[in-house]
């Protein structure tokens, strides 16, 4: 059965906003592109590996709940909460989809880890500092903009792979 995204249509982010409202509004645009990326497919559409790496749009919803899950969870909250698939010890655990998760199932759990990180974003300053294992300190704001810059790369490689499963290319 094709997946029908529960996001859609993506909201526009408003063209003028308070900082605090614009880096939401723009993360909340990219989260729904995402899912937007497989509207339409089945679950061997968007698990077919079209490139040489692992890269799937499936692997791509799994990897942005970990993204989400790191930033918010780990690194703003301080939680030492395991992260999904196996991260940090399970190299590419997100992209190897070889637990039997539907992408309906990886779809639910990537659309909780949004509200989670909202949740999570409302408790904090902007300014409130969290701590990276490997950057070191990092401002909610820092997280914000990594977070938006981390959707727009992959919302062009899900363009890409979607293009190369059944020609589908968005404006």
């Amino acid at each position: 059965m094709p997946f029908t995204s529960p996001l859609k249509p993506s909201p526009d982010p408003r063209p003028v906003a308070p900082e605090r409202v614009a880096l939401a509004e723009w993360l909340d645009y990219h989260r729904a592109e995402l899912l937007a990326k497989i509207d339409g497919l089945d679950d061997e559409q968007a698990a077919r590996r079209v490139v040489p790496s692992l890269n799937t749009l499936h692997g791509l919803v799994r990897h942005l709940t970990k993204v989400e899950h790191v930033w918010f969870v780990t690194v703003m909250l301080g939680s030492d909460e395991p992260a999904p698939f196996g991260f940090p010890d399970r190299r590419d655990g997100d992209f190897l989809l070889d637990d039997d998760a539907t992408l309906e199932q990886d779809v639910a759990r990537f659309l909780r880890a949004c509200e989670r990180s909202r949740a999570i974003y409302e408790q904090f300053d902007l300014d409130d500092v969290g701590e990276h294992r490997r950057i070191g300190q990092v401002d909610l704001r820092w997280v914000m903009l990594h977070m938006i810059e981390e959707y727009a790369q992959h919302n062009g490689h899900a363009d890409i792979l979607r293009e190369l499963i059944d020609g589908t290319t968005q404006s």
